[in-house]
């Protein structure tokens, strides 16, 4: 795949359009415990259903939106960590941003690292009005990073096709101060 979409740096990451190239890295990320547990199991556990579930899930919106899921690298080394994204989702009306970082990588800062750089980038490079997301009940670690991040809570909501009841934040676009 051509890469024409953005890529974003911060001191210590870069963030990077996901690849078929990603599958090995996916296949591992896609079966951690806390993607099962949170996210829920996407019935990937070869890398060829990773490759599949990256044609099928993330690059359309790629080709559609110019954004959608990017893979987490330290820069130092390259090593992926995790991911964090944009995502246009069915049952929301505007965009969500997402991450899921791999156990070994969790408790380091790079999430917050990595979704602040995205948040920005979706203001004031992407142009759009909101950004909301979406996490469950039980993710304490995650309502606390949508917290910091600036996003509230609104509501609790139930996508389509799902039964567990969700809970969504948003944070509009702030004010410029010109």
């Amino acid at each position: 795949m051509p890469q024409p979409y953005h890529t974003f740096e911060t001191e210590r990451l870069l963030l990077r359009a996901t690849t078929e190239a990603d599958a090995p890295f996916m296949l591992e990320l896609l079966n951690s415990p806390k993607w099962l547990q949170f996210i829920g199991d996407r019935q990937v556990h070869t890398e060829e259903d990773a490759k599949q579930y990256i044609r099928s899930r993330i690059l359309p919106q790629f080709e559609r939106l110019g954004y959608a899921n990017y893979t987490v690298t330290r820069k130092a080394d390259g090593v992926p960590l995790g991911t964090c994204g944009l995502y246009s989702r069915a049952g929301l009306s505007g965009i969500d941003i997402g991450y899921a970082f791999l156990p070994q990588h969790e408790g380091q800062g790079y999430a917050y690292e990595a979704a602040a750089t995205l948040k920005e980038a979706a203001f004031h490079t992407l142009l759009l009005p909101a950004i909301g997301a979406i996490t469950t009940k039980s993710n304490h670690s995650s309502q606390k990073l949508l917290q910091k991040l600036g996003l509230r809570f609104m509501k609790y909501i139930t996508l389509p096709d799902e039964d567990e009841e969700l809970m969504y934040f948003e944070l509009q676009k702030p004010e410029s101060h010109t």
